[in-house]
């Protein structure tokens, strides 16, 4: 990370294995919503652990651009062997996507031995790797007292967001509610690591008053005022609001169009005409009731009987 491909790569790897969840979740709960039961990860149609693999390939691709494609002497540490103080923020990067190589390799491990706890560990360990995002994250060593920091302050309240639906999971996963929650809170994540990454590495958008600085080989947006740095932190607010209404205006959308595709026949008549036929079905069990009257009189009292 620290540039913009290393911000818009994995926000698309986020965003594509959101997408991915919520799809197979929405269909799954549309095909049978009474024996609903999320699963951890999907399988593939032709290759049972695509999904995981492709988490294992960007991981291995993130940690090689962090420590050892990034750096200019392609190593990041010194030549007496300590990291670096502008080198800290590639080996926390780097941490995070060891742990979710972990998440998808132990995912791995429990499916093909068929341990029978194999579903609770899966999501501990998918717990413990967005744990390890928000601790990095929120105790960056990055200078993020500008709109950057804003930035990374708003994607801590998504990362939270996975993190708890993820442990919730784990005890409620009949839920569809909580892995529908789950699945749009790792969409937005990549959605706004991909907005961070042109939004703070792009000259023409950064917010006015603004500007972008060289700070020890990487390129940070700072402000030339306090007024400027506020104008800057309030639009960033007003631009993850708007993108609030527009992932839940998506999501909303995206679910009841697979509703349409895979969910059950469902009949919807207006209230009219359910008062009409409830009033129609009174009326015939009242003359149904009638009759049993007459019926249960007439076997009781014979005709000659009722004549004198």
């Amino acid at each position: 990370m620290g540039t913009l491909v290393g911000h818009v790569a994995p926000g698309l790897g986020f965003l594509l294995i959101g997408l991915w969840h919520l799809f197979n979740h929405i269909k799954l709960h549309a095909l049978n919503p009474k024996a609903y039961k999320g699963p951890s990860w999907f399988p593939g149609s032709k290759f049972r652990y695509l999904e995981l693999v492709l988490i294992m390939g960007a991981c291995t691709a993130s940690v090689a651009m962090e420590l050892f494609i990034g750096p200019d002497r392609h190593q990041p540490l010194d030549p007496d062997g300590t990291i670096p103080s502008n080198h800290l923020h590639n080996f926390e990067h780097s941490s995070i996507s060891m742990t979710f190589f972990l998440y998808a390799a132990c995912a791995m491990l429990l499916d093909r031995a068929h341990v029978q706890a194999r579903y609770q560990l899966t999501q501990l360990l998918g717990a413990v790797a967005f744990a390890q995002q928000l601790l990095l994250f929120h105790l960056h060593s990055a200078d993020h007292m500008g709109p950057e920091g804003q930035y990374h302050l708003l994607l801590q309240i998504l990362v939270f967001l996975s993190l708890s639906t993820t442990l919730i999971s784990i005890g409620l996963p009949e839920s569809f509610l909580v892995n529908f929650v789950r699945s749009i809170s790792v969409f937005f994540q990549g959605l706004w690591l991909v907005v961070m990454g042109f939004a703070l590495w792009t000259p023409s958008l950064v917010a006015k008053g603004c500007y972008m600085n060289d700070e020890d080989g990487h390129m940070v947006v700072r402000c030339s005022s306090q007024e400027a740095l506020h104008r800057a932190n309030a639009l960033v607010n007003i631009q993850f609001s708007w993108f609030i209404i527009a992932v839940t205006l998506f999501a909303i959308s995206f679910y009841l169009l697979l509703l349409k595709r895979y969910g059950e026949n469902v009949r919807y008549f207006s209230l009219g005409n359910e008062d009409e036929e409830s009033n129609d079905d009174v009326e015939s069990q009242k003359n149904d009731n009638t009759k049993s009257f007459i019926h249960v009189m007439a076997k009781t009292f014979p005709q000659n009987h009722m004549e004198r």
